[in-house]
């Protein structure tokens, strides 16, 4: 198809959309996670979530090792573990103050196997996503997302511990989908394909009993940025610096947290 004579006849740039297209169907076909986590530039931002979930994960599991759980620590961690190693659960958050795990909840999960397809779902979608927004961008909403889950968590069941990415992850699949499918038939292929990985994740969590509340959470607040997000190169460029600023507080509330954690850690 000629996107260039497709985007001059709606009166936009060709030139730019035709590129920007043409830059998806590559990803698409050359599979959704291209492009690669680690490349010329270093990490990208995804990978270095990844990192930090197989990282907390390994921690968990040496410590419920030392503990004698053996394989549990892997597969199927207690309870106790899961909020030592900084589960959400807000009796803590709003009786000792400890609102941090608002956060590390999102890097904690609940066995191998709940980290193993949220890891391979934020492989899948996190690269294509991170290049669209840029990393600005993309952390932001990442960590808006997982704040909007754990606040309708709250809602639904404020007594019961939850772990997982998987709020921010559907906070990606909601946001994309309202994002790409405000671009018309240009985002048809993408919207379709975060449709897809929604369907995926929602019937492994029927099948693990994972929050919905927090699914449904982080897919609503990403819902709501993916429809005001501007989506004009000019208009972007203009938000810029506010979102470079969003991006700093999102990392220093993520670093900051992590660190609470640790403290945590080394005084109980």
């Amino acid at each position: 198809m000629d996107w260039k004579r497709f985007f001059d006849n709606l009166g936009m740039n060709g030139t730019r959309w035709q590129w920007r297209i043409m830059n998806w169907e590559r990803r698409l076909k050359g599979g959704p996670g291209a492009p690669p986590l680690f490349g010329h530039g270093g990490p990208s931002l995804t990978g270095i979530l990844i990192f930090a979930n197989l990282a907390l994960f390994t921690l968990m599991v040496i410590h419920g090792t030392i503990l004698g759980l053996g394989l549990q620590a892997i597969l199927n961690p207690p309870t106790q573990l899961l909020v030592y190693w900084g589960g959400q659960y807000w009796p803590l958050v709003l009786g000792q103050g400890e609102w941090w795990r608002c956060l590390t909840y999102a890097f904690t999960h609940g066995g191998l196997i709940h980290l193993g397809f949220n890891m391979m779902v934020l492989y899948q979608v996190g690269p294509l996503l991170e290049a669209e927004l840029g990393k600005p961008r993309f952390l932001f909403l990442y960590t808006l997302t997982a704040l909007t889950a754990t606040g309708l968590g709250y809602l639904w069941h404020p007594a019961v511990p939850v772990v997982g990415a998987s709020g921010s992850l559907f906070g990606l699949i909601g946001f994309s989908v309202v994002y790409y499918h405000r671009m018309g038939r240009a985002g048809e292929q993408i919207r379709n394909f975060m449709f897809q990985w929604a369907i995926f994740a929602f019937i492994f969590g029927l099948l693990v009993g994972a929050d919905n509340a927090g699914h449904l959470g982080g897919a609503l607040g990403g819902a709501l940025l993916g429809g005001v997000l501007p989506i004009g190169v000019r208009s972007r460029r203009i938000m810029d610096p506010l979102f470079k600023g969003l991006a700093a507080l999102s990392l220093a509330a993520i670093v900051g947290s992590l660190l609470l954690l640790a403290a945590s850690l080394l005084t109980t």
